[in-house]
């Protein structure tokens, strides 16, 4: 079941808990999907657990369900490129030209969710992990 919760971001872990409860669920049966600054738009990383990284809504649910032993799945948004807070980064369309990588992203997120509940978190890792939807090469 796809849940999202409709309460303020930084209380997400409020909904996040009541529906773990709500339907039994143990932590590591979730899978959260969330933005991360850290990753370029075009990356996406599925984690086993970990730490918020700084995103409040992670916090939130880390500290509802008293646990980080959580799937999640980091979509990548990247950093602003204008000097924008990041408040308004992460509340603001994403930039035009973005528009056709971001359809990629959306569309490689659904299939890494479909992963996760078909074959499990660790097979989901190692095909989601290692794509650039973006296709730009790293240096070493």
């Amino acid at each position: 079941m796809l849940f999202c919760p409709v309460t303020y971001m930084n209380n997400s872990g409020l909904a996040v808990r009541a529906c773990a409860e709500h339907f039994d669920l143990e932590p590591k049966d979730l899978l959260v999907i969330h933005d991360d600054l850290d990753l370029p738009l075009g990356r996406l990383k599925i984690a086993r657990r970990g730490g918020s990284g700084g995103h409040k809504g992670v916090k939130s649910i880390i500290n509802e369900l008293r646990a980080d032993e959580f799937p999640r799945l980091k979509v990548g948004i990247g950093r602003p490129r204008f000097g924008e807070p990041i408040e308004d980064f992460v509340l603001s369309p994403f930039y035009g030209e973005e528009t056709e990588l971001v359809e990629k992203v959306v569309e490689a997120s659904v299939r890494a969710c479909e992963l996760f509940v078909s074959t499990g978190v660790e097979a989901a890792m190692s095909r989601t992990n290692c794509q650039n939807l973006a296709q730009k090469e790293v240096a070493s």
